[in-house]
């Protein structure tokens, strides 16, 4: 049967179905069960960041069959694979950290080679943990056949002494404990009930801050973000994004119609109203780059700073994302903003209607708290805000959610990487009013650019009151708060001004003015640039991480690892 009679006419799997030169291929596919309808039917790529590494990804199988159920339904043929995932909370404080970034390109580009190598023709793409969700979309976008992104849910909170804590607390308990105000066995009361189910940080770290992201950009159905993995309801979602990629297939609706530069503002948007990760200041950029659209730091700070912080979310807040579902979700987040102009809501979606359209029927529900009126913000400026100075020419980024000031001055602690300094922290070696500087942990120089959320939960933890401020050009965790300033760029393993300071150097950040700065002159910064040499090649010299280092561009640009999207250039979808 040719590719026209069997309804896959311009669809890529026509090139392993049709006609009698595949003959051997169709004789693969009729080995697995598969029946002569099944394999004339459009071929939609199922892919899950499944493991049992952590409870992040471990509802995705289940959730990936409903899918699958769906996608029947629709009249297509699932075909479900796997890709990697790091979890971030395990790879933590240790060597393992140097793998979670570079992990986002490398799920992008196995989930690239897999469609690509078989030939299907549409994608789901179900992600759990923090680089995956971001990855899983990058994918979608570089491939652009029809796509629909499902987020595996959050976690639900556990319960201690009446209250409610989530792995937010226990990493702070750490820090607590470090300086006796924790006792051993509370610490271990905790630990033990602190994640009572499957599903990601129930907190606005970054796995929840880019599930937003993909109601947002329209990539992901309403709702679809915001129940806990726990919640069999998921998989009611989870069934219609089947039967929807079916839609988007007979319509041919593409992640690039629907990934515009509007779209991004909107998911920067909804990240600034909701005081998300700063990561997303990383991954904005990445998913930008896949569509051939320049979405650097410094316009996602535009959209920032024009955005009000509504959502009072842990950590910077009260909430955790159970009760931000409960409240109404991302759609009442959304329709607030839309409401108050700060979206743009003639944006597509995979739902075939626009943004506008989909909040259509979503009402303003005056019995919770965990959403502002965009009229009685939280702060007149989103929770995440750009910086830009002598020690930053490329930017930085500092969460604001939750932090008290708005500036901070103070003599630089300088440490060469994370480990000596959670040394000194964790042993109380530093001063009131000290800027600790944490360098040689950018993209490259890490390598990795590996998350600091164990020296800032430790210096939380022991209740510095917003008295130490941290500068680093590595990441933070989602779940970071406090005066915490990272992505510096230039990286101080390029030669960055971050390379240059001296224990006592005077930095002044000042988050209103978004600036970041040392106080040396231009002469003096270019005499110790003369006499700065580089740490040396390191000890990965093979492997992944030693091809992410060859690879990787700045951070305030993604830390992306390929040319991104040509204007004009075929994607795999047009073959």
């Amino acid at each position: 049967m040719d590719a026209e009679r069997s309804g896959k006419q311009g669809l890529p799997s026509r090139h392993v179905t049709e006609g009698y030169e595949r003959a051997s291929h169709r004789a693969l596919l009729y080995s697995m069960g598969l029946t002569k309808q099944e394999i004339d039917q459009p071929f939609v790529g199922v892919v899950s960041c499944w493991n049992e590494a952590a409870p992040c990804n471990i509802a995705l199988m289940r959730q990936a069959q409903a899918a699958k159920r769906g996608i029947v339904r629709g009249g297509g043929t699932p075909r479900e694979f796997a890709t990697i995932a790091v979890t971030d909370v395990l790879a933590m404080g240790h060597e393992g950290m140097r793998s979670s970034l570079p992990s986002r390109d490398c799920i992008a580009d196995s989930v690239e080679l897999t469609v690509r190598g078989h030939a299907y023709d549409a994608l789901i793409g179900l992600a759990g943990c923090d680089k995956t969700l971001p990855a899983l979309m990058m994918a979608m976008i570089r491939l652009n056949v029809p796509s629909i992104f499902i987020y595996g849910g959050s976690q639900l909170p556990g319960s201690h002494d009446g209250a409610s804590i989530t792995v937010q607390d226990m990493v702070e308990a750490v820090g607590k404990h470090s300086v006796g105000a924790l006792s051993a066995e509370e610490l271990e009361e905790m630990e033990r009930v602190a994640c009572p189910s499957s599903g990601s940080c129930g907190v606005q770290a970054t796995a929840n801050t880019m599930a937003c992201v993909s109601e947002a950009i329209g990539l992901a159905l309403p709702y679809s973000s915001g129940a806990p993995a726990a919640y069999l309801s998921r998989d009611a979602l989870c069934v219609l994004s089947g039967e929807k990629i079916m839609e988007l297939v007979r319509n041919r609706i593409r992640p690039r119609d629907i990934v515009t530069r509007q779209a991004l503002e909107n998911a920067a948007a909804v990240v600034a109203a909701s005081g998300g990760s700063t990561n997303s200041t990383l991954h904005l950029p990445a998913i930008a780059h896949e569509c051939g659209i320049s979405f650097d730091l410094f316009d996602i700070s535009a959209v920032f700073n024009r955005t009000p912080y509504v959502a009072d979310l842990q950590p910077g807040g009260k909430y955790n994302t159970k009760e931000m579902f409960d409240a109404g979700g991302v759609p009442l987040l959304m329709k607030t903003l839309l409401e108050g102009g700060y979206i743009h809501g003639d944006c597509l979606t995979v739902t075939g209607q626009t943004i506008a359209e989909n909040l259509a029927g979503v009402k303003w529900n005056p019995n919770q708290n965990v959403i502002s009126a965009v009229g009685n913000p939280k702060s007149p400026r989103g929770g995440v805000t750009a910086l830009r100075g002598n020690l930053a020419p490329e930017g930085a980024v500092v969460k604001t959610a939750g932090i008290a000031k708005t500036s901070f001055s103070g003599p630089a602690r300088c440490f060469d990487n994370e480990e000596s300094a959670f040394a000194a922290v964790r042993d109380r070696q530093y001063e009131m009013g000290d800027v600790i500087v944490i360098r040689y942990e950018g993209p490259k120089g890490g390598p990795g650019m590996r998350e600091m959320l164990a020296t800032t939960a430790m210096l939380y933890g022991q209740d510095t009151s917003g008295e130490v401020a941290l500068v680093t050009d590595g990441r933070f965790s989602g779940g970071t708060r406090g005066f915490c300033i990272g992505h510096v760029g230039p990286e101080a393993a390029e030669g960055g001004p971050l390379a240059l300071l001296r224990d006592g150097d005077i930095i002044d950040i000042d988050v209103v003015e978004g600036t970041l700065d040392v106080r040396l002159t231009d002469d003096e910064l270019r005499a110790r640039r003369a006499a700065w040499k580089p740490l040396g090649p390191g000890r990965y010299r093979s492997g992944a991480i030693w091809k992410y280092v060859q690879q990787v561009g700045p951070a305030y640009q993604g830390a992306v690892t390929h040319p991104g999207a040509l204007a004009g250039e075929a994607t795999y979808a047009d073959i």
